[in-house]
């Protein structure tokens, strides 16, 4: 049986891996470049949406990401344009930032239990918190109208990170195929055993002397980075941005959109979540353009009730849903292999 598994998942990085390398050749079919910047724009969509899953798939429901987003993005931003900080390090500096952020709303909100909708309407209170702030500091963020990076000369382009969209697919590619390592990783630790512990019976998981608080900053932690990563690395490729688009409801909301129709409880999930969410967007700005200001939050909530009503595993949970016979396991402990109610499953309904 281990040796089964081991060269299941042996196979499944291969293939990963291969995936992986032949999408770092997109850049050499010489796609129009409206097309690779919808590819990449789907890629760091789904950064922050596998970031997101990592987190929702254990019940930590965050409609907060886009603080995390606007942090790392206008951190990243304000130390080039003040400083001459090269966005190599102010990324990672950018992200640090975030991660400080979760700790200071995370730490507190999981000593003092704070769970389900409540920790979602704390999350959603920050998101907002953090957009208002950049509007309010117009003078250093430019407030609602935005911020430009500066532009630097062409000799210093690579390390002011200002190049073509075939340089940004490599780092978005990147980025991503890092957050897919990231929920491996956390999959094949007992981190993941302990959350789904914790998101099934809190009380139960703390009594067998799991450390509630410490797992879930864990994955709280890694969640916001790769939203702060999305975040840089996004308005770093505009080379704009908005408090509007990297902040506040609206990306909180699309992040959360994605994660969910593409199904959160998959790696590749937020993916196929992240081509929604970019079609849906391209279509409505095409089919619309300025008539209706504000179509896609509406679409999206709309649309998030839907799958959440009819579909809560999402595209990927549907693909993956393969008919099996039941087998009837013997013994007084058949139920106990899976209770009715566990994380991702559903209890049993009657014959």
């Amino acid at each position: 049986m281990t040796e089964g598994r081991n060269i299941s998942a042996m196979g499944g990085t291969a293939l990963g891996a291969a995936a992986v390398l032949a999408l770092a050749a997109v850049p050499l079919l010489s796609l129009p470049d409206y097309f690779m910047h919808v590819l990449i724009t789907m890629l760091l969509t789904a950064v922050a949406g596998t970031g997101w899953a990592l987190m929702g798939r254990f019940g930590l429901v965050s409609f907060g990401h886009g603080a995390f987003l606007g942090i790392g993005a206008y951190t990243m931003a304000l130390l080039w344009n003040l400083y001459g900080i090269t966005p190599w390090i102010g990324i990672p500096l950018g992200v640090a930032a975030a991660m400080a952020v979760g700790v200071m709303l995370g730490y507190p909100s999981f000593r003092l239990r704070v769970v389900g909708h409540y920790f979602a309407l704390v999350t959603l209170a920050a998101g907002e918190i953090v957009r208002i702030l950049i509007v309010a500091l117009r003078g250093v963020t430019g407030g609602s109208l935005g911020m430009t990076p500066q532009q630097a000369p062409p000799e210093a382009a690579f390390a002011a990170m200002q190049f073509g969209k075939a340089g940004f697919w490599w780092l978005a590619l990147a980025a991503w195929a890092g957050g897919l390592l990231a929920w491996r990783l956390l999959d094949r630790s007992m981190s993941s055993r302990a959350l789904a512990a914790i998101a099934e019976d809190e009380d139960a998981a703390a009594s067998i002397g799991i450390r509630v608080t410490r797992e879930k900053l864990k994955v709280m932690m890694i969640s916001v980075a790769l939203a702060a990563l999305a975040g840089a690395l996004t308005a770093q490729y505009r080379m704009y941005l908005n408090p509007e688009s990297l902040a506040g409801l609206a990306p909180s909301l699309q992040i959360v959109f994605g994660a969910i129709a593409g199904g959160m409880f998959s790696p590749i999930g937020p993916t196929i979540g992240a081509l929604i969410t970019i079609g849906l967007d391209e279509s409505l700005r095409v089919f619309f353009g300025t008539q209706f200001i504000g179509a896609a939050p509406l679409v999206y909530g709309l649309l998030l009730v839907m799958f959440m009503l009819f579909l809560p595993r999402g595209i990927a949970g549907l693909l993956e849903r393969r008919p099996a016979a039941r087998v009837p396991q013997p013994g007084p402990h058949r139920e106990a292999a899976a209770p009715p109610g566990s994380l991702g499953e559903k209890p049993a309904t009657g014959a």
